[in-house]
C-alpha cells in the first residue's frame, strides 16, 4: 500500500482538494430536487466527516484525544448503521426505496454503501481512495441537477467505476497479501501500546464492550496463560503442515485473521511465526462492493456494526456484474499474481482465530435489496471456480495450509471468564489420548461399507453414507484420525464418503451456520448430491428455498456431500449445555459434538493428490469423490469453492452405526452416547454434567 505522501506526489491533491471543494457545496446548494437533495446532503456530510478524521489521523490529532472522545467519534461514523436507526436510513433498501422511488432508491442506497468503504480508507490514509469515491458520489449528484436522470445511466455509471477501479481496489488488495512490508496493520500492532485501550480505535473498525472487554481481560490474564492460547494458535498451524506432509520452511509469509481485542494473543503468535521463518501479513477484512465476497469478513475486523445491513448488501455487485466485468477482474487477478508468483509462491495459508458468543442472527428478507438474477448467479459461480484456479496456480494448494481457534467475547453472558477458562481447557485438551479413542472408531469404520447415521425425536435424519473400498487395509484407511492441528479444538474422524450409493435426509433442528441462523434445516441427498432442500426460518417457503440456495449452496443447483465426520469432543458438548451456549458455539467446535456433514468440496480439495497419513501410518485413501476427481479432465467441474459443516448434536442421535459387506452392523453411537468397546473414555464428560 502506497502511503498518503505518496499518493500525494501522484497527482492525488489537487484532485483530492477539487472533490471536497464539490462535495462541501452539496451540502448548501438547492439544484437537485427534494427528496434527492436531503439525501445527497446526507451523505456528503458522511463523506466529510470521514475526510475529517483522516486529517487528524494524519496530524497526529487523533492519536492525542481521549478515550471518550474516540468512542464519540466511532459512534457517530458508524450510527446511521446501527439496528437502532437502521430504518430510517437511506443504507436501508426498503427506507430507501420508500424515500427516493424503486429504481433511484436501490441504486442509491447501493452508492452510500459503498460510500461508507470511506471509514476505513480514513483510518489508512488512503486519500486517493477516498478522492475516486468522492468522485463517483459527485458524477451521481450531477445526474441529478435538472432533469432527472434515466436509471440505466446511473447504473453505467457504477459499473464503469467498477470496472475502471477494480484494477486499484482488487488489484493492491491481492498485493497486500503477499506482501508483509506493506501491511500497515501488522505496524500498527507492533507499535501499540496493548495497556492503553485506546489503541482500538486506530483501526476504524466499530468498537463495543466485546472489543473493549475482550482487550480488559486479555490484560487480567498471567502471561504464561496469554503465551499458552499463543502456541496453541501456531504449533496448529506448524502441525498442519507436518501432518499433511507438506514443507513449511518453503514458506515465509502467513495471514493473520482475527477480532479486534486479541492483541496480546496475537502479538506473541507473530513472534513464533516469526521463530518459524513466517511474516505476518494483517489485512482489513474488505468492505467494498468490488473486494468482499457477499457478507463474508476475510481478514481482521471489529464489531459488526448491524448483521441485517450486511446481509442487505451482500449482493451490491448486481449493479454491475456482468461477463465482461467477470472477465476483466479475472484478467487482473491473473496479472497480479504472475507479476508476484514469487511472493505468491511463499504464502503458507491462513491462521484464524475467530470468535462467538454474540446474540444469534437470523437475517429478515428485504426484497428491495440488490440480488442477482440467474444470469449473475451462474456468472458468479463461474468466477468462483475460475480465480479458485488462478489462486491454486499461484499458491498451490498442495503446499499450503491453515490453522483456525475460536474463544467468546463478552457477550455470551455473566459467566464470560467462566466460560473463556472453559474454552482454553477444551483447546488444550490432551491430542494423544484422543488420537487412541478415535482410533478405535477408525478401525471399526475401516470395516464398513457404509455407515448409517438416524436421528431421534424431533430430529428425522436418515442417512446412508458409502465409504471408499481399501484396496490393502494393512496400509490404508478411509477415515482421518484428526487432532487439534488445523482445526482446533481435538475431536473428530473424518472422510470423503463416495457419492453414488449415499442418501436419504439430513435434518437439523436449529443450526448456526456462518453466523446464520436456520430452524428445521432439511436437505435431501441423491448418490451423494442435494437434491432437495428447505428449512423453517420464513413463512413462505419461496424465501426458505432461496435462503438455502444463497447461504448453503451458494447459487450452485446442486452440491455433493464433501465430507462425513464424527465430532468426539463430548467436553465442549458438556461445556456448551453447562452454560447453556449449545447455539453460540461456532462451527469449529460444534462440529465436534457430534456427526456433522459438509456439502461442497472434500477436506482435501486442490490437494488430493498429497499422501496423507494418520499417527498410526497408515495412508488415508478417501481424499476424492467422483466430483472432485473430474479436475483431471476439467478442473471447473471438481470445485465450487465451499465447505459447509451441518452438525447434529448428540441429543438429536438416536444411532450410528457401521454395515460391513457381510451385513453385520456395528454400533458406534446409540442415544447420544459412544457404544463402541475402546472408547467409554468419551462418556467421561456425559458422568461429570450428570453428577
Amino acid at each position: 500500500m502506497e502511503t498518503m505522501r505518496d499518493e500525494w506526489q501522484e497527482g492525488y491533491l489537487q484532485r483530492h482538494e477539487l472533490c471536497l471543494e464539490r462535495v462541501r457545496m452539496m451540502q448548501t446548494e438547492e439544484t437537485v430536487p427534494e427528496p434527492f437533495r436531503a439525501y445527497f446532503q446526507k451523505v456528503a456530510g458522511f463523506f466529510l466527516e470521514t475526510e475529517a478524521v483522516r486529517v487528524q489521523v494524519a496530524d497526529g490529532m487523533w492519536q492525542r484525544l481521549d478515550m471518550a472522545r474516540m468512542q464519540e467519534r466511532n459512534y457517530k461514523l458508524y450510527e446511521d448503521v446501527l439496528p437502532e436507526n437502521y430504518g430510517t436510513s437511506y443504507a436501508n433498501p426498503s427506507y430507501a426505496r420508500a424515500s427516493l422511488g424503486r429504481e433511484y432508491g436501490q441504486i442509491l442506497c447501493v452508492l452510500y454503501a459503498e460510500l461508507r468503504c470511506a471509514v476505513p480508507y480514513a483510518f489508512e490514509g488512503r486519500a486517493g481512495y477516498l478522492t475516486i469515491l468522492g468522485e463517483l458520489l459527485i458524477e451521481m449528484y450531477n445526474c441529478f441537477e435538472g432533469e432527472l436522470p434515466k436509471y440505466q445511466t446511473l447504473k453505467d455509471i457504477f459499473y464503469w467505476y467498477a470496472s475502471d477501479y477494480c484494477d486499484v481496489f482488487f488489484a493492491d488488495r491481492i498485493e497486500e497479501q503477499l506482501h508483509p512490508e506493506k501491511c500497515v496493520a501488522a505496524k500498527w500492532l507492533s507499535e501499540a501500546d496493548l495497556d492503553d485501550l485506546r489503541y482500538l480505535y486506530r483501526y476504524g473498525e466499530y468498537v463495543t464492550e466485546n472489543e473493549i472487554g475482550t482487550a480488559r481481560h486479555l490484560g487480567t490474564l498471567p502471561e504464561e496463560t496469554i503465551q499458552k492460547m499463543a502456541d496453541v494458535y501456531t504449533e496448529g498451524y506448524r502441525q498442519g503442515f507436518i501432518n499433511t506432509g507438506k514443507d513449511l520452511s518453503k514458506k515465509s509469509i502467513v495471514d493473520v485473521r482475527y477480532r479486534l481485542g486479541f492483541e496480546r494473543v496475537i502479538k506473541k503468535a507473530i513472534e513464533n511465526f516469526r521463530e518459524m521463518g513466517l511474516k505476518p501479513v494483517i489485512i482489513r477484512a474488505a468492505t467494498s462492493a468490488i473486494t468482499k465476497r457477499e457478507q463474508a469478513k476475510v481478514g481482521y475486523y471489529g464489531a459488526i456494526a448491524n448483521k441485517q445491513y450486511e446481509y442487505d448488501h451482500r449482493f451490491d455487485q448486481a449493479l454491475f456484474l456482468d461477463k465482461r466485468y467477470v472477465d476483466r477482474k479475472l484478467d487482473i487477478m491473473k496479472n497480479v499474481y504472475e507479476k508476484n508468483k514469487e511472493p505468491a509462491a511463499q504464502f503458507a495459508g491462513p491462521a484464524l482465530m475467530e470468535v462467538f458468543g454474540e446474540r444469534p442472527f437470523s437475517p429478515q428478507v428485504t426484497k428491495e435489496a440488490a440480488s442477482y438474477d440467474v444470469a449473475q448467479q451462474e456468472l458468479s459461480v463461474q468466477y468462483e471456480a475460475k480465480s479458485g484456479q488462478i489462486t491454486n496456480q499461484y499458491i498451490k494448494g498442495e503446499e499450503r495450509s491453515f490453522t483456525i481457534v475460536a474463544y467468546p467475547v463478552p457477550e455470551i453472558g455473566e459467566r464470560y471468564k467462566e466460560i473463556f477458562d472453559d474454552v482454553i481447557r477444551i483447546n488444550t485438551l490432551d491430542a494423544g489420548e484422543y488420537a487412541k479413542v478415535q482410533q478405535k472408531l477408525i478401525d471399526a469404520l475401516d470395516m464398513g461399507e457404509y455407515v448409517r447415521v438416524l436421528g431421534k425425536g424431533v430430529n428425522q435424519t436418515d442417512l446412508a453414507i458409502r465409504l471408499h473400498p481399501l484396496g490393502d487395509p494393512q496400509k490404508e484407511t478411509k477415515f482421518e484420525n484428526c487432532v487439534a492441528d488445523v482445526n482446533i479444538p481435538v475431536g473428530e474422524v473424518f472422510t470423503s464418503p463416495v457419492l453414488k450409493g449415499t442418501q436419504g435426509v439430513l435434518h437439523v433442528s436449529k443450526v448456526y451456520l456462518h453466523e446464520l441462523q436456520y430452524l428445521d434445516l432439511r436437505i435431501t441427498f441423491e448418490d451423494g448430491m442435494i437434491r432437495d432442500y428447505t428449512c423453517a426460518n420464513f413463512e413462505n417457503e419461496e424465501d426458505n428455498r432461496k435462503y438455502v440456495y444463497d447461504n448453503v449452496l451458494h447459487h450452485h443447483e446442486t452440491l455433493p456431500i464433501g465430507e462425513f465426520a464424527i465430532g468426539t469432543n463430548t467436553t465442549a458438548y458438556v461445556v456448551g449445555r453447562k452454560y447453556g451456549i449449545e447455539d453460540k458455539w461456532p462451527i469449529l467446535i460444534a462440529e465436534k459434538t457430534g456427526p456433522h456433514f459438509a456439502v461442497g468440496d472434500t477436506c482435501y480439495s486442490w490437494a488430493e493428490d498429497v499422501a496423507v497419513y494418520n499417527p498410526d501410518g497408515k495412508e488415508i485413501v478417501a481424499r476424492d469423490n467422483s466430483v472432485s476427481i473430474l479436475r483431471k479432465e476439467d478442473v471447473s467441474k471438481a470445485y465450487f469453492q465451499c465447505h459447509t459443516d451441518i452438525t447434529i448434536p448428540y441429543e438429536e442421535l438416536g444411532e450410528i452405526s457401521v454395515v460391513t459387506k457381510e451385513g453385520k452392523t456395528i454400533i458406534l453411537l446409540k442415544d447420544g452416547k459412544f457404544v463402541l468397546p475402546g472408547t467409554e473414555m468419551l462418556n467421561e464428560a456425559f458422568a461429570e454434567e450428570n453428577s
